[in-house]
């Protein structure tokens, strides 16, 4: 059954003109007429009953017509519901997030997106880079934000790029210092992160390709775990410089530079499956407010 038999059935009905309704759909009447008749054989029933007086419905037609404008009015509604999803009116957004992003990088950017877009229904996941990949190709998710990893059915786009940094507790003897040696990080008790995150490995391998062996390691499952034990003075840690800046800020911990070392810097990507075509609507706008947001 097409929607156009459906729409002249309506016209019809509501016109008891075919003249009238060929009119109004812009079709001639020999056209409008065929859908007519094409769909009483679809139907197996007569719609009409052509009279003097115009076109009147049959016992069937009276039946079928709140039908036949239900399924007119579904339809229009969808089609304003995707106008309102192309402006970001309305809509879903599904996202997933590694947990440093979406700890420390994603609620301020929600914050903007929602207040721009209220209409837009949100939604996040969690999970390990690794995790999140799986989630956009399964299309569980429509974006996914967490280090690159390359896949031929991804497209990957740069959002920021994150950087690990020595913090210690403000009362530790590093914190006079502009900046100390690998080998003297070695000397002390180093507090580490969540094995299973790449934090991990590029905290592990700055110290392999520097020689150094560590003295004493703390294992934690988490980074805000970790602040905590540095803020004791129980150890110094290397944690991304974007989950630090408010203890910064309030001086409960201490940034040191490393000097002789190169900088473990990742980059943070948003994941999109290559199929799903340009973005539009809510995607659309999330990717902008991403590529405009300060900093």
């Amino acid at each position: 059954m097409l929607l156009q038999h459906i729409e002249s059935f309506v016209a019809i009905a509501r016109h008891g003109s075919v003249s009238r309704a060929a009119e109004t759909l812009y079709v001639t009447q020999p056209t409008l007429t065929a859908r007519l008749h094409a769909l009483e054989r679809e139907l197996g029933q007569r719609l009409f009953i052509r009279g003097r007086q115009g076109m009147r419905l049959t016992d069937a037609g009276r039946t079928f017509l709140p039908y036949a404008e239900r399924a007119l009015r579904a339809v229009g509604e969808g089609r304003r519901a995707i106008l309102e999803m192309e402006r970001a009116a309305a809509g879903q957004l599904a996202l997933a997030a590694a947990p440093a992003v979406s700890t420390y990088f994603l609620p301020a950017v929600l914050e903007r997106f929602v207040a721009a877009h209220p209409r837009v229904e949100v939604a996040v996941r969690t999970g390990h880079s690794e995790d999140v990949l799986q989630m956009v190709l399964r299309d569980e998710v429509q974006l996914g934000l967490g280090r690159a990893l390359q896949h031929p059915e991804v497209v990957l786009e740069p959002i920021y790029e994150e950087e690990l940094v020595l913090v210690v507790a403000r009362g530790h003897p590093f914190a006079r210092r502009a900046s100390v040696s690998m080998a003297e990080v070695g000397q002390e008790q180093l507090i580490l992160f969540d094995r299973t995150s790449s934090y991990y490995e590029i905290t592990q391998a700055a110290f392999l390709a520097a020689g150094v062996t560590v003295r004493g390691m703390m294992e934690l499952d988490n980074i805000e775990a970790a602040k905590k034990m540095v803020e004791r003075g129980l150890g110094v840690a290397l944690l991304p410089r974007s989950a630090i800046s408010r203890e910064l800020a309030a001086g409960d911990l201490g940034h040191v530079e490393l000097r002789g070392t190169a900088p473990m810097r990742r980059h943070i990507v948003s994941m999109r499956r290559r199929d799903a075509g340009a973005p539009v609507g809510p995607v659309a706008a999330f990717l902008e407010l991403l590529a405009t947001r300060d900093g």
